[in-house]
């Protein structure tokens, strides 16, 4: 997304089948606390592979990336205060392309695992079409109910043959923040309704909202922060994308692809779009300075926004219905056989997973529940988010999450998904004619799909 969800990764693998997802209800009030992208140890793993702690208590290990929230939400301190004889200790790596490459490596080898490992929803395929045998079946696992999460999130991590291998954590409803000041500077209504009459239902009236917004705004500011912001958002918004229910590779031949390709493209030639890549500190430092007036927006992009921005933004950011509802980000939490804990580690999972624990998670991180159960819970219900104001931004995500489309993901998406950004669509916002940048991200994908 979380970003967690964060640059795609380059990883290099092959095998399995996609997953098809649909989405159910969510209801919540969105709280965001600090950026999601920080790192929160170094990149390395353990040297201490011991499954005991020097106090004599039983050591899990997590391996995670990005901040997923867990410690900074007190949720590892909660649990060893109810679990005495358990010690949690976390590895993380800032970025998911770092991570995801590592973790299939110590997959195929069966070895370097940790007692439980984070997976990218991006992953969740072709984990499951390739490296089940080496999960743990969490639909076993002691205080487990598959009821309690989203029909679609657990269809993603589950086999065939009914094994599933990881907990759904969190989901990205999409919708659009802005900025109201510059929408006000630019000649555009700032109230969100009226915002969201303008692009409903249409990529391509978004894309003319965004021409009128350059008209009023000049260009001292662009109308939206990157051109894979845009792509992804279009693309999350499909019911297909890179693959076909067989699980064939159809994103060349797909002209919802092309078509997400070709506008975003148009946005570029037009100024509309940053030549940014997002999560890069040149990304970071528009948003402090305020140089772009939209963003496509998961629950969790408003803790970016909070953590990147200055101060007097705060109360400035709205959000708005995106012009169709799609989703960006999520992740499981899976336990490998090879661990030395597997069944502490599991009831650890069910712990972390759990409607009760998703909540505070909320609270305090602004990752959006895959567990309904969560949605009613004082922490999310309550929950307040300063850039936003009183904006009813649960109201918003969660109606955009009921219409979230069934999605086929595929083993490589987010090879395909690179490829299309970073050797894609910036290539357009740096003089590269439409035609020339679909040739040169093609090629690219291509080769690395081959790999």
């Amino acid at each position: 997304m979380r970003a967690r969800t964060l640059p795609l990764s380059r990883q290099r693998s092959g095998g399995g089948k996609p997953i098809a997802r649909k989405a159910l209800a969510i209801a919540a009030v969105v709280s965001l606390g600090t950026g999601l992208l920080a790192g929160c140890a170094d990149d390395g793993g353990s040297d201490d592979d011991s499954s005991s702690s020097s106090e004599g208590k039983t050591k899990i290990t997590l391996g995670l990336f990005g901040t997923m929230g867990f410690q900074e939400a007190g949720l590892y301190a909660e649990y060893e205060k109810l679990n005495p004889d358990i010690k949690i200790e976390q590895t993380v790596i800032e970025r998911n392309e770092n991570y995801y490459p590592a973790l299939l490596n110590h997959l195929t080898t069966n070895s370097g695992l940790m007692d439980i490992q984070a997976i990218e929803v991006a992953n969740i395929a072709e984990v499951v079409g390739t490296q089940a045998d080496k999960f743990a079946d969490m639909s076993k696992a002691e205080g487990v109910d598959k009821a309690n999460w989203l029909e679609w999130k657990w269809e993603q991590a589950t086999t065939k043959d009914g094994q599933t291998i990881g907990l759904g954590t969190d989901v990205g409803p999409m919708a659009i923040c802005y900025r109201k000041d510059l929408f006000e500077k630019a000649g555009l209504p700032t109230d969100r309704e009226e915002v969201g009459k303008l692009w409903a239902g249409d990529w391509n009236k978004f894309i003319e909202a965004g021409e009128k917004y350059k008209k009023g705004a000049g260009d001292d500011t662009f109308f939206m922060d990157s051109p894979g912001g845009l792509i992804n958002a279009i693309l999350s918004s499909e019911e297909k994308k890179f693959y076909d229910a067989s699980g064939e590779v159809i994103y060349k031949t797909n002209p919802a692809v092309k078509g997400a390709f070709d506008l975003t493209a148009e946005a570029a030639e037009k100024g509309l779009v940053q030549s940014q890549t997002q999560f890069q500190p040149a990304w970071d430092t528009t948003i402090a300075n305020s140089k772009f007036a939209t963003v496509a927006c998961p629950p969790w992009m408003l803790g970016t926004i909070k953590g990147k921005a200055k101060p007097d933004a705060a109360g400035k950011w709205d959000v708005a219905v995106a012009p169709k509802s799609g989703n960006w980000g999520g992740s499981f939490l899976g336990v490998p056989k090879s661990g030395k804990n597997v069944e502490e580690a599991q009831k650890l999972v069910a712990w972390l997973t759990a409607p009760e624990q998703q909540a505070k998670l909320f609270k305090v991180q602004g990752s959006f529940p895959s567990t309904p159960g969560a949605y009613d819970s004082p922490e999310v219900t309550g929950a307040k988010n300063e850039m936003t104001g009183d904006s009813p931004i649960g109201e918003i995500f969660s109606e955009a999450a009921k219409q979230i489309p069934v999605q086929v993901i595929g083993p490589k998406d987010q090879i395909i998904q690179q490829g299309l950004t970073d050797n894609g669509v910036i290539l357009v916002t740096k003089g590269k004619s439409a035609k020339e940048a679909w040739e040169t991200a093609t090629k690219t994908i291509d080769n690395n799909l081959d790999k």
